[in-house]
Parts: structure tokens; C-alpha cells; sequence
């Protein structure tokens, strides 16, 4: 559907269902369900019902489970779904459930200017999905000119927002986004950001099924960029210190990198990682609006503008805060491993930054 993915209806109540029972039953997601209403189970002390999100891309394959977690996030006052076509019915089903926020939809780029208006935060998960073969970067030119757009949207109506980038090639998209909001006058760097989450994510979920762990306790910083070799998993700084043969190390790596060539060939071409993706995005998001909401030490890996390296974006530790990008963390203690793989993300972080500003400057 439009500018997100298709999304099957049979899919709205087992996901429903899935997320209720993994909020009632499992504390993996604990910091990301204590701001989450589900029914009539309320997880959160007090409802702030403070913030205003816009998710661009609401009716697509992200797009349509997204917007469903951000409606159980207590912290979010307004929600508004805007795609291309099919908003009206995602808006209509996903406001059936229980929870605080409001939600409106929005259908058509004549309503763009009206679903941004007022909003605090912006999410974009909007695109044509990789289907097997395809690299992110194949995207580039169908997504390059569909995010620049929006950026435009978001320029004139919301300037001063949090932007959250999920369109692919992220390495690309968010300078795409950089330059246009440079251009319009209105770029901050303190709230743009690559989502990067789903690395991590999957970085936690393959090293606890590896070693036999709490993927509660799990925790591995990813860093650098969203697509293959530059996705960076530092396994030498997990939480648990967990040691790793070079065998181990060498497939956890390969794994978490193509993480999402593995959904896209399990898919047989009927998508890519949709649910895991939108899982990781709502996660970001809610830990975004709870460090604008006050709450404090909120530490997540994105892509954001950086002098941690020679790469003019880079994802790492950030400490997220009421306006966005709050402190930007050094890569600590890396292995000799690491470092190697390091070497090779530099050049090709550059080569995408070059690439999304060249194409802002010509078109």
C-alpha cells in the first residue's frame, strides 16, 4: 500500500496478540513497555500524554504495525498516519484501541501539510520495500526522492520536530534529509536521526540464543551505518561479558550484519523485515519521547551528525534528551577485530553521504 509496504489484514490481531502476551510475559521489554498501555493493562504511573507524532508511511508493511505500538505509548498525545493512499482505514482500526493517544489520519500529498502541522516528532518509514537480490542500495532512487519530499513537508510545517529516518539506504536518506533541511533553512542536528535499533536488536537476540542467556541482560552497542559491512557489532563490549571464539565472533558478525537479507529470502519476495523493523523503530521512538518527556540517562545507538570519526554520520551512542541529541559517545575499547571492521565502514559511510548530498543538489 502506497508509499509503505502491503501489509495483510490477517496480520493486525496476531500481532495485536503477540505484542500483548510479550508485554504481559516478558520483560525483554520492560524499558520500552513502561510508557505502554495495552487494553486495559496500563504500564505506566502516570499518563503524560505530552507529545505529538507523525508517522509518514503509516499504511505499509512498518508503517501499519509502527503506528500500532506508538498508540500504547502513554506519552504521545496525538497520532497522525499519513501515506499516499489507505490511511483512513489503519487510522480508523488502529484508534479502536484503549489507549491515550488520538488519532487522525491523513491520505493524499495534499493532506502532507496538515498530518505535520503541530507535530513533535516525525517517523518516516515510507518506501518500496528490498525484495531477494536487492541491496538497500537499489533503493536509492525511488526512496531518495519520496524522503526528500517529505523532508520539504516537514521543513515547512514542522521545523523545529525530532525527525526519525527508517527509509532505506539510511546511510543515504538522512544526509538526503540533512541537505534539505539545510537548504530550507531550518537544520538542526540535534534532531535528525538514522534508526539504527534494529541492529542492536538483533544483535541481542542472536548472541542470547548463541551463549544461552537473558536477552533481558543482553546488551551489544552497533555502530556505524544501517547496511551490511557498516553495521559494526562491538561483541567485545556486550553487557555480560561474553567471550566469543573468532568462529562465533565471525558469524555473529555476518549474521547481524545481513540480518535482513535473512527475512528477505525467508519472505520468498513478499517483503522484508517488516514486524522486527517496526518493533525496533516504536522502541526508539518511545525512548526519544521519554527523554523529551524528562526522563534522564537515556542511551540508545543511532545515525546522527558526528566527529567520532572522519564520517560526517556515524551511529553510536547517543544520550538522548529533551532536545534531541544530548551527548554523542566516544566507540570505547574496540578489539583488533573491531578496528579492522572499522577501517572498511569509514570509506563507505562516506561514499553514501556523498551520494544523498549530491542527489539533494540535483534535484
Amino acid at each position: 500500500g502506497g508509499i509503505g509496504q502491503p501489509f495483510p489484514k490477517s496480520y493486525k490481531f496476531i500481532l495485536y496478540i503477540m505484542y500483548k502476551r510479550v508485554l504481559l510475559n516478558n520483560s525483554s521489554v520492560q524499558n520500552f513497555a513502561k510508557n505502554i498501555t495495552c487494553g486495559a493493562k496500563n504500564f505506566s504511573s502516570t499518563a503524560s500524554t505530552n507529545t505529538n507524532v507523525a508517522v509518514l508511511g503509516a499504511a505499509g508493511g512498518i508503517g501499519q504495525p509502527l503506528s500500532m505500538l506508538l498508540k500504547l505509548d502513554n506519552n504521545i498525545k496525538k497520532l497522525h498516519l499519513f501515506d499516499i493512499v489507505n490511511t483512513p482505514g489503519v487510522a480508523a482500526d488502529i484508534s479502536h484501541c484503549s489507549s491515550n493517544a488520538q488519532v487522525a489520519g491523513f491520505v493524499g500529498n495534499d493532506q502532507v501539510d496538515e498530518a505535520l502541522k503541530g507535530m513533535d516528532v516525525v517517523v518516516i518509514p515510507a518506501g518500496v520495500p528490498r525484495k531477494p537480490g536487492m541491496t538497500r542500495d537499489d533503493l536509492f532512487n525511488t526512496n531518495a526522492s519520496i524522503v526528500k519530499g517529505l523532508a520539504e513537508a516537514c521543513a515547512r510545517n514542522c521545523p523545529e520536530a525530532m525527525v526519525l529516518i527508517i527509509s532505506n539506504p539510511v546511510n543515504s536518506t538522512v544526509p538526503i534529509c540533512a541537505e534539505t533541511f539545510k537548504q530550507m533553512g531550518t537544520y538542526n542536528p540535534k534532531r535528525l536521526f538514522g534508526v539504527t535499533t534494529l541492529d542492536v536488536v538483533r544483535a541481542n537476540t542472536f548472541v542470547s540464543e548463541l551463549k544461552k542467556v537473558d536477552v533481558n541482560k543482553v546488551n551489544v552497542p552497533v555502530i556505524g551505518g544501517h547496511a551490511g559491512k557498516t553495521i559494526l557489532p562491538l561483541l567485545s563490549q556486550n553487557s555480560q561479558n561474553l567471550t566469543f571464539t573468532d568462529e562465533e565472533r565471525d558469524a555473529l558478525t555476518h549474521r547481524i550484519q545481513f540480518g535482513g537479507d535473512e527475512v528477505v529470502k525467508a519472505k520468498d519476495g513478499a517483503g522484508s523485515a517488516t514486524l522486527s523493523m517496526a518493533y525496533a523503530g516504536a522502541k526508539f521512538t518511545s525512548r526519544l519521547v521519554s527523554a523529551m518527556n524528562g526522563e534522564n540517562n537515556v542511551v540508545e545507538c543511532t545515525f546522527v551528525e558526528s566527529t567520532v570519526t572522519d564520517a560526517p554520520f556515524f551511529s553510536s551512542k547517543v544520550t538522548l534528551s529533551a532536545e534531541g541529541v544530548g551527548e554523542v559517545h566516544g566507540l570505547g575499547e574496540l578489539s583488533d577485530f573491531e578496528k579492522q571492521g572499522l577501517e572498511e565502514v569509514i570509506p563507505a559511510l562516506k561514499a553514501s553521504y556523498d551520494k544523498g548530498v549530491d542527489f539533494v543538489k540535483n534535484n
